[in-house]
């Protein structure tokens, strides 16, 4: 196993106006900052729009390029809307194909309602799966999620359960995205 820290790139995954993704990402990379074996990076949909005709050579998409193939593992700050993901995180991974390719893929989602963004896993799940990205089994989740706020409009999630989450999908995300690099560098991944 290697020791160089691993590569994450947390992918804020709402252009909503009113959006709870920042937040919920701000926490979370406040996770991933208690580690030294991550170095993390965060691209916000909202600073990176895509085209919807899936121009590889439109500059938003080559601009990106660089730093999604850098990554050895992703983790989506994700929302569900509909019982599914944002069409615009949809549009942002249908832009790439080979950043994605032999990476695990981490997830932290919300919604409104008990079910918390687990639909929204799924789909993931499924397409991640056609880029032969290894999904983390375990996430962390917040369901209800107005109910984390505070009073003053902070995200403040119960610590202890919510950052013992986050631990177990980091400490996996980590273990996968170490083995396939070391993988890779024997002999590189071809789909």
């Amino acid at each position: 196993m290697s020791t160089a820290p691993i590569r994450v790139v947390v992918i804020v995954g709402s252009t909503r106006a009113g959006r709870l993704a920042p937040q919920v990402a701000q926490w979370f990379v406040g996770q991933t900052g208690q580690r030294a074996d991550l170095v993390t990076d965060v691209v916000d949909l909202v600073d990176h729009p895509m085209p919807d005709d899936l121009d590889d050579t439109a500059p938003a998409v080559v601009a990106l390029r660089p730093v999604l193939a850098a990554a050895d593992a992703f983790v989506f700050v994700v929302p569900e809307y509909n019982r599914g993901i944002p069409g615009p995180l949809k549009t942002l991974i249908d832009n790439y194909n080979a950043e994605w390719e032999a990476k695990p893929v981490g997830f932290v989602t919300y919604g409104l309602s008990m079910a918390g963004g687990v639909r929204a896993v799924e789909h993931l799940r499924q397409i991640f799966a056609e880029f032969h990205s290894v999904g983390m089994k375990d996430i962390a989740i917040f369901p209800r999620i107005l109910g984390h706020f505070d009073a003053a409009g902070a995200f403040a999630p119960e610590a202890e359960g919510c950052n013992a989450a986050a631990k177990l999908m980091l400490d996996q995300l980590v273990w996968w995205a170490d083995a396939l690099r070391t993988a890779k560098a024997k002999r590189p991944y071809h789909s």
